[in-house]
């Protein structure tokens, strides 16, 4: 099944964090936090204006992006959890190095 966001929300897939920290604790599942890192898999058509015009979306399909942490809701696709969000729950754009 396909999704497709709406004006301003954004579909992400969350990226899995770390099991070790860097001195080589391994994390228990019970420990860890749901990540606040995920990749965009569709973008909305943006918001309108009261004119009707469209702002497009700062982010697109393929950024890796932080986001906060009770932001979006949650679904299931095909057995994969997603989250739909809009734009404005996104903190950061990931920038390659």
């Amino acid at each position: 099944m396909a999704i497709r966001p709406l004006h301003d929300r954004v579909l992400v897939k969350r990226l899995e964090e770390e099991t070790t920290t860097p001195g080589g604790i391994i994390i228990p599942d019970s420990a860890k936090e749901k990540p606040t890192k995920g990749k965009i898999i569709a973008v909305g058509t943006g918001n309108k204006t009261e004119e009707g015009k469209v702002i497009p979306l700062d982010v697109q399909k393929g950024d890796v992006v932080l986001f906060a942490k009770w932001g979006g809701q949650e679904i299931k696709v095909d057995g994969e959890e997603l989250i739909i969000m809009k734009e404005s729950d996104i903190i950061a754009v990931e920038e390659a190095a």
